[in-house]
């Protein structure tokens, strides 16, 4: 049985072999581009939202630190370190409600 050594050329292959390879190659492309598509829609549809406006200041009450930061479409919720949540007006920056916390 002669074997005819691969000179690089492909020529060694069998046809069939050859199809298979190009068709690997032809979709190894196509999910590279059909990927890039997919991160450029995501990018381009759906922006970056501006986040609301925040007080410059928000005066937190003696001794309480700041744990967590929720916002509201006309408030701010902080929940603190004391088991509380403080709600502050988001326009004036003034306590409106203190929730506490108790543990079961």
């Amino acid at each position: 049985m002669a074997h005819t050594p691969d000179d690089g050329t492909g020529s060694a292959l069998p046809a069939s072999v050859r199809l298979l390879q190009w068709l690997v190659i032809g979709l190894t492309a196509s999910m590279i581009l059909g990927v890039i598509t997919v991160v450029v829609v995501v990018v381009t549809r759906f922006p970056a939202r501006p986040t609301p406006p925040v007080p410059e200041t928000l005066a937190l009450p003696q001794g309480a630190t700041a744990l967590s930061v929720s916002q509201g479409a006309d408030w701010i919720g902080i929940t603190t370190t004391d088991d509380r949540i403080l709600i502050y007006d988001r326009a004036t920056g003034n306590l409106r409600q203190t929730v506490t916390l108790t543990r079961p």
